[in-house]
């Protein structure tokens, strides 16, 4: 009975209802499945159930709702079948799980949900489990049904349904696709498929191919937080096992992010994507390839240009900091690159500036530090007169750091004339006494570091000041004359 069930559910779609990747048109992404007509569900036998295709021909009839065409019998569990017979098993259960669902309504087809969930849990276990390795043929049909399932297009975005433009992402709730009971289950199936030891690359290749590659790249697009989260430890894992595909996929990843930056500026998976970019990144050989050098000047560094950096900013600054550390030598590459996307009226995001700012001159050697000080300190002198306090105080606190002060102390005679009057201002009109203190003390070891120098520089504020009363009070002069001039000859 059994094997004329499996022989039964192993018939083949004619040419004219297949595309050409074996999967059974109907019409729609979400639908290439198992193609038949009136469900009947049958849960007299024990065990994990199945999809058995009806021996009534005509066209697929699976639509948007899923499993309208579809006989739904019971398929024993592994553990109940002989192990020649498994592999044949394991195609009827991919089978199963190729039928899609209508999420949205809880009520409808329960049952059916439950038999296809009850078949991803088995194909789970047996993969996890090593029971045995999967055949060739049954690892493009696995995969095929993980396409079904997981290549579907993405909801609306909640700006697309509301036309707010202007809501922070921190303030939504979080999109939970109704689908995750089945979802979660198919990717970790991909999961425990990609790192199992009985995964044969070379095989596997052939299946987890460059299509594959970008369509699970698509997925990142995702608003579930939940999907993102393991559609970064499966590619990751991808990257690491298939070599072949890895400048693939680092190519893949900067085409996101230039549509990104240039065209969108609205991408749900950017943070994810910079995870694994930092762990890409850590296990760059020395010394870098150019490639990887310009990688960081045309796609991380214009990455903090959107008005969304915050983000993704934390993994963003991980990233940046990596290339900094194993190369040096691009610190100034990265400070002026930081310089050019500085923002000029977000105070949050310039804050952000601030603590990556820091973190890059901790791994700064003093010849790169030379190359960009001068207008690295002409912006910080500006932030240190900020009107938003934070601002203010996290550019005094770069003080606060042994290694800047060290290379700011071996070139304070560039430095200090620089930023000297932004403190002076601080001391004289900062309404903020947290930021009025933190400068008289940044003051104070400017003027233990050098007093000399220090003394120059007051002097000269000192006659800047005076030039700037005299040169106030010759105009207010100028405009009492020219209105006494103008008095007797009003206009009538």
């Amino acid at each position: 009975m059994l094997k004329n069930l499996i022989k039964r559910g192993q018939k083949k779609p004619s040419k004219s209802d297949t595309d050409g990747f074996g999967n059974v048109s109907g019409g729609n992404r979400q639908s290439e499945s198992v193609s038949s007509s009136n469900v009947v569900v049958n849960q007299s036998n024990q065990g994990a159930v199945g999809v058995a295709a009806s021996a009534a021909s005509g066209p697929n009839n699976l639509g948007p709702g899923g499993a309208a065409g579809a006989v739904i019998e019971p398929l024993p569990m592994f553990r109940d079948v002989s192990v020649s017979e498994r592999q044949h098993l394991f195609v009827r259960k991919c089978q199963v799980c190729c039928v899609q669902f209508d999420f949205s309504d809880t009520l409808k087809m329960v049952k059916e949900k439950e038999i296809k969930r009850l078949n991803l849990v088995e194909l789970v276990d047996y993969v996890q489990s090593g029971s045995g390795k999967i055949a060739e043929s049954n690892q493009e049909e696995m995969v095929r049904m993980i396409s079904v399932n997981v290549f579907r297009c993405l909801p609306p975005s909640s700006h697309e349904h509301t036309g707010s433009e202007n809501v922070e992402a921190d303030e939504e709730e979080p999109y939970l696709d109704p689908s995750w009971s089945h979802l979660q289950l198919v990717y970790e199936l991909l999961l425990r498929y990609v790192v199992s030891s009985d995964t044969d690359a070379k095989v596997a290749k052939r299946f987890i191919n460059h299509s594959f590659v970008l369509k699970l790249l698509d997925m990142f697009d995702s608003e579930d937080p939940r999907e993102r989260e393991y559609l970064k430890t499966i590619l990751h894992r991808i990257y690491g096992k298939f070599m072949v595909h890895r400048p693939f996929i680092r190519k893949a990843i900067n085409n996101i992010f230039y549509r990104f930056i240039y065209e969108t500026q609205r991408h749900n998976g950017i943070g994810e994507l910079l995870e694994i970019l930092g762990s890409i990144i850590n296990g760059f050989a020395l010394p870098l390839k150019e490639e990887h050098k310009l990688f960081l000047m045309r796609a991380l560094i214009p990455l903090h240009k959107p008005k969304s950096i915050a983000m993704y900013h934390q993994q963003l600054s991980y990233c940046i900091i990596q290339f900094v550390e194993k190369d040096s030598k691009l610190a100034d590459t990265v400070i002026m690159g930081l310089l050019k996307y500085w923002p000029i009226t977000n105070c949050q995001k310039e804050t952000l500036f601030l603590g990556e700012l820091e973190e890059v001159l901790e791994a700064t050697q003093a010849t790169e530090f030379q190359r960009c000080m001068v207008p690295l300190f002409r912006q910080i002198a500006r932030c240190l007169n900020s009107p938003h306090f934070q601002t203010a105080e996290r550019a005094l606190f770069l003080w606060n750091n042994e290694h800047i002060v060290s290379l700011i102390a071996q070139n304070r005679n560039v430095i200090l004339p620089l930023v000297f009057e932004a403190l002076e201002n601080n001391i004289h009109s900062h309404w903020n006494q947290a930021v009025h203190g933190l400068t008289v003390n940044v003051r104070k070891m400017f003027q233990e570091m050098d007093a000399k120098l220090f003394e120059d520089c007051q002097k000269q504020y000192a006659e800047k000041r005076a030039h700037v009363d005299e040169a106030a009070k010759q105009r207010e002069l100028t405009w009492q004359k020219l209105d006494a001039a103008a008095g007797p000859h009003q206009i009538r």
